[in-house]
């Protein structure tokens, strides 16, 4: 049986998510950040009795979601739940999960990345995050700045006003964190965490100033940044597509776990 959850079923959620919290990273946030009473979020759990342990779960985050199983569930039902919703944009999780949807939804595009997780600090990271580089913490007040570097990235293809709109909420809201170099009277390297919770958290938006590239700023960036979350307890997960970039992140101790898939639907006829 499929039905919506509530704040009485945490505890049975958390049990399910909780035992791979770096897949999980997403759900698990926005349960502890925005519980679930919201209008912008649901979420439903399959289970064999009302009171029975979940077996299976999705999230809806404004009109993307988020299925997750550790095993065989109900496709059927938790894709007529996403069919309701004419506004449905996006389906991403795991792959093995996402691509049980692929016959029972219209789907316009397609995107998979490799998904990879750092639980202890490699031996390239402990040294890099030990070194005596002028490492600062960002506030709100830095956004622009920030924003300035990473407008200049190719690979960041978020628009000017939404990139600060972004992590300005995440600073403001303190889902993530953000670090950086500063040289000259401007920013020339970042990298920050988004979707933190309680027990991971997402590496994302690594970026130098394409006039001070290797000189090992954001592997000394990424390396303090992972330092510091490891010490809180938190595990680290990033997303890649890029085989070079992947042979970096292992350098640093990320490992694969698994891959990620996103499927982008088709507004209905």
């Amino acid at each position: 049986m499929i039905r919506k959850l509530h704040e009485a079923d945490r505890t049975r959620l958390m049990e399910l998510v909780g035992r791979n919290p770096a897949i999980n990273l997403y759900i698990i946030g926005d349960v502890e950040n925005f519980g679930f009473d919201q209008e912008f979020m649901e979420l439903w759990g399959e289970c064999d009795s009302p009171d029975g342990p979940l077996k299976a779960i999705l999230l809806r985050y404004y009109n993307s979601y988020l299925p997750y199983a550790e095993g065989p569930f109900d496709v059927d039902g938790f894709a007529g739940l996403v069919r309701m919703n004419i506004e449905a944009e996006m389906i991403s999780g795991a792959t093995d999960v996402v691509q049980a949807f692929r016959e029972r939804i219209n789907i316009r595009d397609e995107k998979q990345m490799y998904f990879a997780e750092l639980k202890e600090l490699g031996e390239v990271t402990r040294p890099a995050a030990a070194a005596s580089l002028a490492i600062q913490k960002a506030t709100v007040q830095h956004v622009d700045a920030i924003c300035t570097l990473t407008d200049q990235i190719e690979e960041f293809l978020s628009r000017p006003e939404d990139s600060r709109k972004s992590l300005h909420k995440t600073l403001e809201s303190g889902t993530g964190r953000t670090y950086f170099v500063e040289q000259d009277g401007k920013i020339i390297a970042t990298a920050s965490t988004s979707a933190e919770n309680s027990l991971s958290a997402m590496i994302v938006a690594v970026a130098t100033h394409p006039q001070y590239r290797n000189q090992g700023l954001a592997s000394h960036l990424m390396a303090k940044l992972c330092a510091d979350m490891l010490a809180e307890g938190k595990s680290l997960c990033l997303f890649y597509n890029n085989p070079q970039a992947g042979l970096i992140y292992k350098k640093l101790g990320f490992r694969d776990i698994g891959s990620w898939t996103m499927m982008y639907l088709n507004p209905p006829l």
